[in-house]
């Protein structure tokens, strides 16, 4: 038991400061990484060990209303909100684990420790990336991976920018504010992904299993994922980084697609447009489009970046349809984020977003629907390690059903939150 503990903590000892290889920092280092590059600025050693987490708390004071009209289910209004007012939320923390197996090789695994929809811990995903093969003695592929990486698992898809940006559970290190988009285009599968990087220029091709979980039942509504994503990202000088890329995701059917609804641990706007019954309900604040057979989405990210002030813009389309469905709807999204760091070190942050989303609910082919959000905040990276935010968001329901709980719906307020990332 000694021996075992001596070598558990000098795992830690050498692992809890030390970087790896190809691989994106979960401290304040880790901003505006987007994909991993193909420069090598670690070195390889050995194999290594690296423990992190991230762990994040909020301070929630919404309020939430709307004019749906009434609907009895079991003697008690079912388009009735629930009450809410101030209060903290659920504290959420991830479990990080990388290990540099050879040179250019690496394992990541990440695990929910604590999360909104889940109570027990459990493993979000995990992948091998490949970013030199010395292991097969060739030169000629040598060559090759000197731009091309190679990543397999399953593990969270590379579909658009966004998802570099969001809060995942405890790590909401990267998001320079609290909630994600309300289409939140974010899942995990099985599968692999192939990188070309050169000279700024990205292209990149995966197939996956097209789920969130594997399974071999139902084959023939299962029908793999097909992802691609090409762009451009460069350093003009040392003043200006422009990015732009282009993504698309399509899969012809699936026993249930989850592009929109992968978030298997929660959003961050706790119990809002929900009444009693669906108090528990994790996703509170976004929409689904409900295209779980089949999907292609398509999404444009433009990133800007001069001085302290940054831009960031998504948009999205995604049409397709659920398995009791004959016709498919599409959905438009579009999200503009502005954000100025300033300080010693870009410390702090002012950032504000505009998202609107907008598109019909199923059942309803003609009528679209929409839901517009403003957010408006700041933040203050009190370490590198260490980030404080401060939030004021407004989402308004438009166009809902009267007998929709989301009929003339809106919720607003302040949100605060403290995050670390190591």
């Amino acid at each position: 038991m000694v021996a075992l503990g001596g070598i558990s903590m000098s795992l830690m000892a050498q692992g809890l400061q030390r970087d790896m290889q190809y691989w994106r920092s979960y401290d304040q280092r880790g901003l505006n990484v987007f994909e991993t590059g193909k420069i090598d600025s670690v070195g390889f050693e050995g194999m290594k060990v690296r423990i992190g987490g991230h762990f994040t708390q909020q301070w929630q004071n919404l309020s939430h209303s709307n004019t749906a009209t009434e609907r009895l289910v079991n003697g008690a209004n079912a388009n009735q909100l629930i009450e809410i007012g101030a209060g903290t939320n659920l504290a959420t923390a991830n479990l990080n684990i990388d290990v540099a197996l050879a040179d250019g090789i690496r394992l990541n695994l990440v695990t929910y420790l604590s999360s909104r929809h889940h109570s027990e811990s459990w493993v979000k995903g995990g992948y091998i990336q490949v970013d030199r093969v010395a292991f097969l003695n060739s030169p000629i592929m040598d060559k090759i991976f000197e731009k091309v990486t190679l990543r397999v698992g399953h593990m969270e898809i590379n579909y658009g920018d966004a998802h570099y940006r969001r809060s995942d559970n405890g790590n909401a290190m990267y998001n320079p504010f609290i909630g994600n988009y309300i289409m939140d285009a974010f899942t995990t599968e099985v599968g692999g992904e192939l990188y070309f990087q050169s000279n700024g220029f990205l292209a990149m091709g995966s197939v996956t299993g097209g789920e969130i979980q594997g399974g071999i039942t139902n084959p023939s509504k299962r029908k793999p994922s097909f992802i691609g994503k090409l762009g451009f990202d460069r350093n003009l000088n040392e003043d200006v980084r422009v990015r732009l890329t282009g993504s698309v995701y399509t899969t012809e059917g699936s026993s249930r697609n989850t592009l929109y609804g992968g978030d298997r641990a929660g959003s961050r706007y706790y119990t809002v447009m929900e009444n009693i019954a669906a108090a528990s309900a994790f996703t509170s604040g976004r929409i689904n489009p409900g295209q779980t057979d089949n999907i292609t989405a398509m999404v444009l990210n433009p990133f800007v970046k001069i001085h302290g002030f940054e831009f960031f813009g998504n948009l999205e389309r995604s049409k397709g349809k659920a398995a009791n469905e004959t016709d498919d709807r599409t959905w438009n999204q579009i999200g503009l984020d502005g954000v100025y760091r300033f300080g010693l070190q870009e410390k702090f942050y002012l950032a504000a977003r505009y998202n609107t989303v907008k598109g019909p609910l199923a059942g309803a082919n003609t009528v679209d629907v929409s839901i517009d959000r403003v957010q408006i905040g700041g933040g203050w990276f009190v370490t590198k390690n260490i980030l404080a935010k401060i939030e004021y968001v407004s989402q308004n329901y438009n166009d809902f059903a009267a007998s929709d709980i989301r009929n003339g719906g809106k919720f607003n307020g302040l949100m605060i939150e403290g995050v670390i990332g190591f």
